[in-house]
């Protein structure tokens, strides 16, 4: 694999990081602002709904611009969002160092995925995704506990100035290793909207929504789960957070294997196999030893969709794929709000706190249908082009 895809792994790591150390810090933040944990939560919030807006807007915004030097741009973004964080005099401040680093979120990893299919050859591309998606996976196996470690030793401004430190690192490794991407074509906003004119594009963002929103409906209340039915310590969720993120890791690399291999069939059995996992999950919940089990299928099966996810979007949108590649980086994290929402809806009914593992059970079911529907139109889609030429041949 290309050196220019371990710079684009570590930028994946540091976005990856800042997003995802803050829930561990919260009571540091909010006692140091003065605010509740609720307030301290919206730090979170506003980080996952910026990252939509910049998933669609910047993307959209700098597709005329070269890819490469969209990339640093957005890395300096990130290494400013950060900056300002570790720096906050006041709560709204932080807020807005959030906000800016989580523009160039879903804009890095949607103009990323493009680069990184770019630099290898076509049947190694979901292979390539998968490297760089890589990065993700280990900030949460490695990054979020150690941060929140650092944080709570010496101070959580130490946890971001770090971050930022690691933003630096990433944009001179894409300066010096990641090559121009040559574009065969003058890109075009117009050209990158009309790719949403393929149902399968529009199909392709509906199994990300549901294929990832039913493991993070699960996944968002699981610290409930795991002390309140499993019976752990609230001092071993973090270490089995690591456990889970070691899942996310495995079924990451795996998934990227199977998905150069054949996307839809990835797809179809992986989320019929999470399924089964998030189901089991629930009703075994009460034995410590079995949830450890379910916990790492849970981050296996649901990060292994993730290069599939990405690699089809970018296949249905081939001649435009830069946008809708940002699209479904949007779509993961409106997955993210859906899963947690009606997870906690399912709590507030009174369903207990297995509810959201089966609410997350049934939002993938959703998505395993969504993935015959949108593999059985395709191959519709295949017969008539086949019947057509075969028609205009016969008629020459």
């Amino acid at each position: 694999m290309p050196a220019g895809l371990i710079a684009l792994a570590l930028g994946g790591f540091g976005i990856g990081l800042t997003e995802f150390v803050i829930t561990g810090l919260l009571p540091e933040v909010a006692a140091d602002y003065g605010v509740t944990e609720t307030t301290a939560g919206w730090l979170v919030t506003g980080y996952a709904l910026a990252v939509i807006v910049g998933a669609l807007g910047l993307t959209a915004a700098t597709t005329r611009l070269p890819r490469k030097q969209v990339l640093l741009g957005l890395l300096l973004l990130f290494v400013i969002g950060n900056t300002l964080s570790a720096a906050a005099p006041t709560y709204g401040v932080m807020m807005v160092g959030r906000v800016v680093a989580a523009l160039c979120h879903g804009a890095f990893f949607g103009i990323g995925s493009v680069v990184a299919s770019n630099m290898v050859t076509r049947e190694r591309r979901a292979s390539a995704v998968a490297l760089m998606f890589t990065g993700l996976t280990a900030s949460n196996v490695l990054g979020v506990p150690f941060g929140t470690f650092l944080g709570q030793a010496l101070g959580w401004r130490a946890t971001f100035w770090t971050i930022a430190g690691i933003g630096v690192v990433a944009l001179v490794g894409v300066l010096v290793l990641v090559p121009a991407v040559q574009q065969t074509e003058q890109p075009s906003l117009v050209r990158e909207l009309g790719a949403f004119r393929s149902g399968q594009v529009w199909l392709s963002l509906g199994i990300t929504v549901l294929g990832y929103g039913g493991m993070f409906g699960a996944f968002t209340y699981i610290a409930y789960t795991l002390t309140s039915v499993s019976g752990f310590a609230s001092s071993t969720v973090p270490w089995l957070l690591v456990v889970f993120g070691v899942g996310l890791f495995v079924g990451n690399f795996v998934g990227g294997k199977l998905a150069a291999r054949s996307i839809d069939g990835t797809l179809l059995v992986v989320l019929s196999a999470l399924t089964v996992v998030l189901a089991v999950f629930a009703l075994v919940a009460t034995s410590p030893a079995l949830t450890v089990v379910s916990l790492v299928l849970m981050g296996a099966f649901g990060f292994a969709t993730v290069p599939a996810l990405q690699t089809r979007v970018m296949h249905h949108a081939d001649h435009a794929p830069t946008l809708a590649s940002g699209a479904n980086i949007a779509a993961f994290n409106l997955g993210n709000a859906l899963g947690a929402w009606i997870g906690g809806l399912t709590i507030a009914a009174g369903l207990g706190y297995t509810s959201p593992i089966w609410a997350g059970a049934g939002i993938t079911v959703v998505s395993v249908a969504l993935t015959l529907v949108a593999v059985t139109a395709g191959r519709h889609s295949r017969r008539r082009a086949l019947a057509s030429t075969t028609g205009s041949v016969a008629t020459a």
